[in-house]
């Protein structure tokens, strides 16, 4: 009897589980994209799509960083080349021209508002301010898709020709 009772928990915390999932994926499906949007993404990818569709890692095999949507609608964004090397001197102000440059060229960051259109599936950044200060002030229109943990969205990618897709997951 004790192997019968066993297998009968076990597949009720298994039915009981996956109605669970399920639940979350249809509540999820039915919540406004905006709704969706909110928590806390860590990168997976950045990458540059050339107009002959090959793709460049813009921020290395293992972009780091994370972007912040809280339901108000405030974000923040950082992103960052993973393992970039220290400065020699130890202070962040005695840098020399090539660590300033590998941390210009490997980083990026900006926070503000946004917006999410959800006829359109896009999301606008009212950037306040950026490590990129040409961005400071500007508004910049994203399309966007979104699964349970995962958020993609492609921007134009001014500085190196072509595209820039960026695909984050749910931070836990």
């Amino acid at each position: 009897m004790t192997g019968a009772k066993s297998l009968l928990a076990s597949i009720s915390t298994t039915l009981l589980l996956g109605c669970s999932a399920l639940s979350y994926q249809a509540t999820s499906r039915h919540q406004a994209l905006k709704e969706q949007i909110v928590g806390t993404w860590k990168y997976v990818s950045v990458d540059n799509i050339r107009p002959d569709g090959s793709r460049v890692p813009l921020f290395g095999p293992e972009p780091q960083g994370r972007v912040a949507f809280d339901r108000n609608g405030n974000y923040v964004l950082m992103t960052s080349r993973a393992r970039q090397a220290k400065f020699a001197s130890g202070d962040r102000n005695q840098g020399t021209d090539e660590e300033y440059k590998a941390i210009v060229q490997g980083s990026i960051a900006h926070f503000g508002r946004y917006e999410v259109d959800e006829a359109g599936r896009t999301i606008t950044f009212h950037i306040e301010t950026s490590t990129f200060p040409n961005w400071n002030g500007i508004d910049q229109k994203r399309p966007f898709s979104i699964t349970e943990d995962e958020l993609k969205w492609v921007t134009p990618s001014a500085s190196s020709g072509g595209l820039a897709e960026v695909r984050l997951k749910r931070a836990q």
